[in-house]
């Protein structure tokens, strides 16, 4: 065997062996607290990337004496996780959900829509914060100290469980959406460029949850076909002004 085989294979060893990413904590609200602050709040959002149905923000205020076990970033979570957690997270902690439409986020654009549905849920709480946690690079209007924590959902536990409310409460209203609108599948891919749902929206035509300043939309009411390539620079577009 040759050395740059074994050095390969010795590199892919180590990468199957690369330990898990570290759990969110509480260790920044905790630290809060030291100061004498009691509600710290997390927020965060689903649905920057589809091409239907709104974006889905949560504000979650946890109790520090009731934390659910496996609170987790919503995108390291099975969907029975998610939603297990999800239970565990209303029951035990305040929290409110606020949602932009596809006709605000084509209105104001994806992110400022987002930023709003955040801040909105946030006002929305039973209790009022006296600092926040959200998710990603931008901070929000709110009537306290906010942190913008890039990767927040992974960090940060209250974010982090903010984004398992986002996430189960836009699943379960898009699995609605697909009741009301048969054959586009909403209900498997939540609104995402996924080839089932670009094939419905040529066959169907986009219904009035679809976004239709987000490019695949608006080629097709134009009447024209956008390649993959188009669409995967579009869903990369995305999830880079998501970050």
């Amino acid at each position: 065997m040759s050395r740059d085989k074994k050095n390969g294979g010795a590199e892919s060893e180590i990468a199957e062996k690369a330990p898990p990413p570290k759990p969110p904590s509480f260790r920044r609200e905790r630290k809060l607290m030291a100061k004498g602050l009691r509600v710290i709040a997390g927020c965060d959002e689903a649905g920057r990337g589809p091409l239907a149905g709104p974006v889905v923000a949560a504000a979650v205020v946890l109790n520090p004496n009731k934390i659910p076990r496996g609170i987790d970033d919503s995108k390291r979570l099975t969907p029975d996780e998610r939603e297990r957690l999800f239970e565990k997270i209303c029951a035990t902690a305040s929290f409110a959900v606020a949602v932009a439409s596809p006709a605000r986020i084509d209105r104001d654009n994806i992110l400022r829509a987002s930023l709003w549905a955040l801040a909105r849920a946030v006002k929305a709480l039973p209790v009022r914060p006296e600092h926040v946690f959200v998710d990603g690079r931008d901070r929000i209007l709110v009537d306290c100290d906010c942190d913008a924590v890039i990767g927040g959902d992974g960090i940060v536990l209250s974010v982090a469980a903010a984004s398992i409310v986002a996430k189960v409460s836009r699943d379960r209203l898009m699995a609605r959406l697909a009741s009301e609108c048969p054959g586009y599948g909403f209900e498997s891919h939540m609104g995402y460029s996924v080839p089932q749902h670009l094939a419905a929206l040529r066959q169907l035509g986009p219904t009035v949850h679809h976004r239709r300043t987000f490019a695949p939309v608006a080629a097709l009411l134009r009447g024209e076909e956008i390649s993959p390539q188009e669409t995967f620079a579009f869903i990369s577009d995305e999830a880079a002004a998501a970050s």
